[in-house]
């Protein structure tokens, strides 16, 4: 009987399933069956949990290595980041990037209603404020509310009676900077006790009265 070549390959592929189909009656249930339920469903596979890297100097713990590095050197105070223009350190490398814009004069960030630009982001976000009129520092004695964080921690000095700013002088203190500065200066003119004889010039140091009065007595000897 004459077989011909597609006769042929045909009772091979036939032989191959045959083979196939009882290889597979002999194999072992495979990994994938052995998770099936009673039910002949398929069992959901449990996530495994991600790994932890926990910080041998707080409680916090890291999904990343190297988010772990980063935040043990709030810790140890480690800057391995420095900027070749004026040696400043920096435990982030993303820091650094920032500060070299002040080099530079890179201003990234530009307010879209008038187009000034900034160097941080938080600057423009502040800035933009002038123009939504957005106040999101709120009073929480009084309701008041604040456009800057500034303006929110000045005013509620007037609740709490802090006065942070005190007089090197006198001992006063202030709620605000600018009072301060304003009495200070109080103290300056009254400090200013050294009269020239000559022209009632007064000066806060003995030392600038004496070289003031050598150059009034030389100017009176060449005008003699």
């Amino acid at each position: 009987m004459t077989v011909t070549l597609k006769e042929e390959k045909k009772e091979e592929q036939e032989q191959g399933e045959t083979g196939d189909l009882i290889k597979t009656r002999e194999r072992p249930d495979s990994p994938s069956d052995s998770r099936k339920s009673p039910s002949g469903e398929p069992d959901p596979e449990t996530p495994k949990p991600a790994r932890q890297h926990h910080c041998s100097h707080c409680e916090k713990s890291f999904t990343k290595l190297r988010n772990l590095k980063e935040h043990e050197r709030t810790h140890t105070g480690e800057k391995p980041f420095q900027c070749p223009q004026c040696g400043n350190s920096f435990s982030q490398l993303g820091s650094l990037k920032i500060h070299k814009r002040i080099h530079s004069g890179e201003k990234p960030y530009r307010c879209s209603h008038c187009g000034i630009t900034f160097t941080w982001l938080g600057s423009l976000k502040s800035h933009e404020r002038i123009h939504t009129g957005e106040k999101s520092y709120h009073c929480s004695h009084c309701g008041k509310s604040f456009r800057w964080l500034e303006g929110l921690t000045k005013h509620e000095r007037t609740h709490t009676g802090e006065k942070p700013y005190q007089c090197s002088h006198c001992g006063k203190s202030f709620t605000q900077l600018g009072n301060l500065k304003s009495h200070q200066r109080r103290h300056t003119q009254e400090e200013k006790t050294y009269h020239c004889s000559h022209c009632g010039k007064t000066f806060s140091q003995s030392e600038d009265l004496k070289s003031h009065e050598r150059i009034e007595r030389l100017c009176s000897d060449l005008c003699f």
